[in-house]
């Protein structure tokens, strides 16, 4: 008899496992493989070969870049140097990136992991720039005025809250106001890996402000990419291994409630807003098993799509680019910007192409 209990209880044990393991492929889409869609005129961005995870391009086509994160279980080609922000003017005609400097006599720059980061520029048109920050593993997020002339950043504050344990983006609704994305529930690693392994969807998004900081969107596979509409009416949020993008109506007291969501047959990483037409951009890894289990002779694939009326009954969604990863490896974000797509990766390179 108990041999029998025990042999039921392993035969439920490997039925569940395999179940998990394909319902994990599953969400990793791990079965696809992407036919090439090219674009004209498309060039490496010089400078740029550890990451380039999010960017954010100003009105004026300056175009602030995070590179080199770190973030455990994904590649990393500098695994032993801090990441950095980079700059790019869109208005040149060959388009190069700056290091920008940072100064603040509290901020660590040897521990410097920038992962997602948002603009917010204020009445008197002082821009400032919040980064998602991984220092010693950790999440914070760092606030920096952007010094124009100096082509630097001053650092102002960190913002640590129990609520911000696991960032992944961000976007700012104010200097010190932003909704951010938790990619995990989980501090532990060997926690993390089951949450993710087991599909929980405990991840959430927070609504943060000096005086208040809640949980406003919960029950998430991977909370990834976030941003808002031109009009500030409407949260965008990305489900990474859902394949969804949701839509928030957002309130006068910050609360958001559910709106809409959208099905992809990709893992939709970052959303960037067209500020003009209010189209959705989104880098998208085709096959998320070959990002977290990278390997160089098949390396993960890049795809941008573009989602216009998306708030319509009809939204039409347009692949736009899309290539196996001999060029560009592991799409994260993708913006445009008077008929040109930067395309950023989380550990890769840059694109910058025509449209």
């Amino acid at each position: 008899m108990a041999k029998l209990i025990v042999l039921t209880l392993l035969g439920m044990g490997l039925a569940l496992f395999k179940n998990h393991q394909f319902s994990y492929q599953t969400r990793l889409n791990a079965l696809r493989e992407v036919q090439p869609i090219e674009l004209p005129n498309c060039n490496l961005v010089k400078g740029i070969e550890t990451g380039s995870e999010d960017l954010e391009i100003l009105p004026n086509g300056l175009a602030f870049i995070s590179s080199g994160l770190q973030y455990p279980g994904i590649k990393s080609f500098n695994p032993n140097n801090p990441g950095k922000i980079l700059l790019m003017d869109l208005n040149e005609e060959d388009p190069t990136v700056l290091e920008l400097g940072i100064t603040g006599s509290k901020f660590d720059l040897s521990s410097f992991n920038p992962h997602g980061i948002s603009t917010f520029t204020d009445e008197d048109n002082a821009v400032y720039l919040l980064v998602v920050n991984h220092p010693d593993a950790k999440s914070t997020v760092e606030l920096f005025k952007f010094q124009e002339e100096e082509k630097s950043l001053l650092h102002l504050k960190t913002i640590r809250h129990k609520l911000l344990p696991n960032l992944n983006d961000i976007v700012a609704v104010g200097p010190e106001h932003f909704y951010a994305t938790n990619d995990h529930y989980f501090l532990d690693p060997y926690l993390r890996s089951w949450e993710m392994y087991l599909g929980l969807a405990w991840s959430y998004v927070v609504y943060y402000s000096p005086s208040e900081v809640r949980v406003v969107a919960e029950g998430l596979d991977f909370a990834n990419g976030i941003n808002i509409s031109p009009d500030g009416k409407y949260v965008y949020v990305a489900e990474l291994l859902a394949h969804k993008i949701h839509v928030y109506e957002k309130h006068a007291n910050w609360t958001l409630t559910p709106l809409k969501s959208l099905d992809f047959n990709t893992l939709v990483d970052n959303i960037s807003v067209d500020p003009e037409t209010g189209d959705l951009w989104v880098g998208c890894h085709p096959n998320g098993m070959k990002v977290f289990f990278y390997d160089s002779e098949n390396p993960p694939a890049s795809e941008v799509l573009q989602i216009q009326n998306i708030l319509t009954e009809e939204p039409k969604v347009t692949q736009v680019y899309a290539e196996n990863g001999t060029v560009l490896q592991g799409s994260t974000v993708a913006s445009v910007y008077k008929g040109k797509l930067l395309i950023g990766t989380v550990f890769h390179k840059a694109l910058y192409c025509e449209l």
